[in-house]
């Protein structure tokens, strides 16, 4: 019998090293091997009565011919689990729409110290993190865990969850219920540090439920105007020190004021003219866009908005421009959907399709006391090879006015 491993990306190039892996993917087109001696073969290749075991790549959808076809799919995660079994690191595992990434790294910065190793959709496959580490800091998707069946977490982060990836999952039950899977598999043992809105989910977990920062900060016994980060890397920080809190019982303020966020969120910039840009690309969720846009409600909003919005309804997005001045510049295969959703909210609008034409429109109005937000809300793939070369561009064209 074969193993088998969908999808020929990072997470699987990671644990196909090890070799002996039949591997499908959509674009092989004829049979072939890799270095490591993995047979490459169509998606059409695959049988399900040949194969004892099938890891899939996230990004696969459920509705994939390989992923039901598959009779004996796990997740990279329930691979791991199974194989170092009890000799597992310690894991904590941070999920949520928006600021997973954050958290993760803040997190990391915290606890390396203490032997921690981070990874998971953060960059790092599993299958390259050390296994001696005494602690597995993992960003997760709600793709990795639709797939999970058997890995768990020891404590799980969990931000507020949002319309996203519609799309892969199919509605927003079966998203939220992939992000909340988690609870339901933890041990006694385990820590859930959940929005109260979730508090309530059954676990056998110790549950801990947060509202907003004021909530955190309590938990954590910080101040809040100690904490050297704005919303929304608030509420990223609080988290960070909650688990700090948990394992050390202390919080080490001072230590995370040395994290520096990364670039492409909410990463301000001046033009020649002295006038402030806003590079947030990386908000490809509408929760991302809406708490940019709370960070800059005090000022004239030139917003972008648009590209793959993944199936998600735009409409939340407007609710939180209601009262604002703002004015919003549509972009992306959305682009007419947006001009639509603008003039039913009474935003102004103007139609620019593609983002160079977006800048060019913003500098034409734009004032030293006002500032050009770019916080797509969707995903950049229909325009950019990435969420990064968006970034770049953006910043390229405000450097060329």
């Amino acid at each position: 019998m074969k193993k088998s491993l969908f999808g020929y990306g990072g997470t699987i190039k990671a644990i196909a090293k090890s070799g002996g892996w039949d591997i499908y993917d959509d674009k092989f087109s004829e049979i072939s091997t890799d270095e490591f001696g993995n047979t490459l073969l169509p998606v059409s290749e695959f049988k399900a009565e040949n194969s004892k075991l099938e890891i899939t790549t996230p990004g696969i959808a459920p509705s994939h011919e390989l992923i039901k076809k598959a009779k004996n799919l796990i997740s990279e995660y329930d691979y791991f689990y199974e194989k170092y079994a009890k000799n597992l690191p310690f894991c904590i595992w941070i999920s949520g729409t928006n600021g997973k990434t954050t958290t993760t790294k803040m997190m990391q910065h915290l606890l390396e110290k203490q032997g921690s190793a981070m990874g998971g959709n953060v960059g790092t496959p599993l299958a390259k993190l050390d296994p001696q580490a005494k602690i597995w800091i993992l960003e997760t998707s709600s793709f990795t865990m639709h797939y999970s069946n058997t890995a768990k977490p020891d404590i799980y982060v969990l931000l507020p969850i949002t319309p996203d990836h519609l799309s892969w999952h199919g509605d927003f039950n079966e998203y939220e219920k992939a992000k909340l899977k988690p609870l339901g598999m933890m041990s006694e043992n385990g820590v859930a540090i959940v929005p109260k809105a979730y508090e309530k989910t059954p676990t056998k977990a110790c549950v801990i439920s947060y509202e907003n920062e004021a909530d955190l900060a309590k938990f954590c016994g910080a101040d809040e105007s100690e904490i050297a980060f704005k919303t929304p890397f608030l509420m990223d920080a609080l988290l960070a020190l909650a688990v700090e809190k948990i394992l050390l019982d202390k919080c080490d303020v001072g230590a995370l004021h040395s994290f520096v966020i990364e670039p492409n969120k909410l990463e301000e910039f001046s033009d020649k003219f002295g006038r402030v840009w806003v590079n947030d690309t990386k908000a490809t969720n509408i929760d991302a866009s809406i708490q940019a846009i709370k960070r800059y409600a005090n000022k004239s909003i030139h917003l972008i908005l648009g590209g793959d919005d993944k199936g998600v309804d735009m409409s939340p997005v407007f609710d939180s421009l209601e009262g604002l001045d703002v004015r919003v510049y549509a972009i992306g295969s959305n682009a007419q959907k947006l001009a639509t959703l603008s003039e039913k909210f009474g935003i102004k609008c103007v139609k620019c399709d593609i983002l160079q034409n977006a800048v060019n429109e913003i500098s034409k109005s734009l004032k030293n006391d006002e500032v050009a937000l770019l916080s797509p809300a969707c995903a950049s793939l229909d325009q950019f090879k990435s969420y990064a070369e968006r970034g770049d561009k953006f910043k390229e064209f405000v450097a060329q006015l």
